[in-house]
């Protein structure tokens, strides 16, 4: 059972960047295809971002295309989203998850059944 832990969140102005990491332990990353949600105050859960388990085949959501970039090291069983140009809108709490993929490739955009705790991104105009 693989588990999350997302970090490098916070407070950046407007137009900064910020990179989020998401370290996976207890199971093989490579089984797994990989996201990125969103939840900002009083709004559901988004899917921004996902990467299939070869790394090799993505998704984004139109919001984020262009800003953000999605990636994994399966040497280090982490993912990685890359946020530039950042605005308030961005602001939110933002989850890692994965669900079981291999030997599929692709970038799923539903089914993540594995969750971590989330990292609070705060984008200040």
């Amino acid at each position: 059972q693989v588990q999350l832990v997302e970090s490098g969140g916070g407070l950046v102005q407007a137009g900064g960047s910020l990179r989020l990491s998401c370290a996976a332990s207890g199971g093989t990353f490579t089984n797994y295809a990989m996201a990125w949600f969103r939840q900002a105050p009083g709004k559901e859960r988004e899917i921004i971002a996902a990467v299939a388990w070869t790394g090799l085949s993505t998704y984004y959501t139109d919001s984020v295309k262009g800003r953000f970039t999605i990636s994994r090291d399966n040497t280090k069983n982490t993912m990685y989203l890359q946020m530039n140009s950042l605005q308030p809108v961005d602001t939110a709490v933002y989850y890692c998850a994965a669900r079981f993929a291999f030997p599929t490739n692709r970038a799923y955009t539903s089914g993540y059944d594995k969750w971590g705790q989330g990292t609070q991104v705060t984008v200040s105009s």
